[in-house]
């Protein structure tokens, strides 16, 4: 292993400790295990531990496998439920939103609360975990309040550093944007700035951008409010389409050929831990002033309503029984991640809405329903080609790209309703 001179990081060797083993900070341990640093990933979880200390990963991320299976097998990423002593901590824990579209900072708290225990003086803390403004300054706090002999003044040897480092990957992309993009470093002070800054250029051959840490929260909230008032335009959209008799997708494709026109498709609304999370920490932040963000937000939460509505108009139709085949779970198209998907939303909605229907559900990246529809008694998890073939209702909800082999005559005669576009 590539070991750390003492002038970049001069405590507990070249350890660095990434709390929390999800989508993000799995593979960002990964990538920092593979730049050198020994790296000890934490979980409360005891069954994503040991998966990942059998070099398993424990969910899908095209390619992502041979990585830790070599860092694991190295030594140089170890899975733990609880914190060590390091040189660097990195907090990459869930934030979801509570009652009120508020930041829910239980487990950013938990994990400071946990952290805190093993500083001695000289650590950098990374607040990777999406975040409203202040939040870096709210995780200083609380470890400072737990540890009164440490400070946030540099150049002590009791000081700690913190600073906030969004990700910005794409899953299902992962392994390629993990090194390719840009990445915005915000340190509560100058220092630590210029020390998270060290540790991400190991691996990120995209740009490091320097900056406070309350500009960094608001650059990551900002880049996923600027997507999700977008989509919302375009699902807006697709409402507006339906009602009129126009074909979306062809409008859509004409008015993009416009130079100065780029439209996005629509769909059956915003899923994932962060475009459909992300702007209400802005309209929290800002209530009065984030009309337009709430709009899109608000348009795009309403859209799965709108699906499952057309799906009930549509099978009212057909006979009694007539079975309904739902195409996909996950928020996005060729990953296992159900996180805030409008297509688990519609699922539930539907289950309860025509209980006597047999609702089939093909989901080609899990092996089994999610708890919130196996009660469902009328929903059941089965192939694409048995739920084609039973059902009278094919309703689209993601597009992966394994539906993209569907072809004409396995549809023939059946109702479709395409949420995405695929099945034209």
């Amino acid at each position: 292993m590539t070991r750390v001179s003492e002038s970049k990081f001069s405590t507990t060797e070249d350890i660095v400790c990434v709390m929390g083993l999800g989508y993000i900070g799995l593979p960002t341990a990964a990538f920092i295990a593979k730049s050198g640093y020994k790296v000890v990933g934490v979980d409360i979880n005891p069954d994503y531990v040991s998966c990942i200390n059998d070099g398993r990963v424990p969910f899908f991320e095209p390619d992502f496998d041979e990585l830790l299976k070599t860092t694991v097998a190295e030594g140089s990423l170890t899975a733990s439920t609880t914190p060590v002593e390091a040189a660097v901590f990195i907090i990459a824990v869930p934030t979801p939103f509570a009652k009120g579209h508020h930041v829910d900072d239980r487990y950013i708290m938990a994990a400071a609360d946990s952290v805190a225990s093993c500083l001695k003086g000289n650590e950098l803390v990374i607040l990777e975990s999406t975040s409203p403004p202040g939040m870096t300054e709210r995780l200083a706090e609380r470890v400072l309040e737990k540890r009164p002999d440490l400070t946030l003044q540099p150049g002590a040897s009791n000081s700690i550093y913190f600073a906030h480092c969004p990700e910005r990957v794409l899953p299902g992309k992962i392994m390629e944007e993990m090194v390719t993009n840009d990445r915005v470093v915000g340190g509560l002070n100058p220092e630590a700035g210029k020390r998270a800054e060290t540790l991400y250029s190991r691996f990120c051959e995209g740009s490091i951008l320097l900056t406070d840490a309350v500009t960094a929260e608001m650059a990551k909230l900002t880049e996923n409010s600027f997507r999700d008032v977008n989509i919302a335009f375009a699902n807006e959209l697709s409402i507006i389409c339906e009602k009129i008799g126009v074909d979306v997708w062809e409008l859509i494709e004409l008015a993009n050929h416009h130079p100065r026109v780029s439209i996005l498709n629509p769909g059956p609304g915003v899923g994932g831990h962060c475009i459909a999370v992300d702007p209400w920490f802005i309209v929290s932040s800002a209530p009065e002033e984030a009309r337009l963000i709430r709009t899109a937000r608000e348009i795009n939460d309403a859209k799965p309503d709108f699906v499952v509505d057309s799906v009930v108009g549509s099978v009212q139709k057909l006979g009694e029984h007539s079975p309904v085949a739902l195409l996909g779970l996950a928020f996005k198209a060729d990953i296992d991640d159900l996180r805030e998907s409008p297509a688990l939303s519609i699922c539930e909605k539907l289950g309860q809405r025509i209980p006597r229907r047999e609702i089939l559900v093909v989901e080609p990246h899990i092996e089994r329903l999610p708890g919130s529809l196996e009660n469902l008694p009328n929903v059941a998890l089965v192939s694409m080609e048995e739920a084609v073939e039973l059902a009278d209702t094919i309703v689209l909800l993601v597009d992966h790209t394994k539906f993209k082999s569907l072809t004409l005559k396995q549809l023939e005669g059946k109702e479709i309703i395409d949420t995405r576009g695929l099945l034209r």
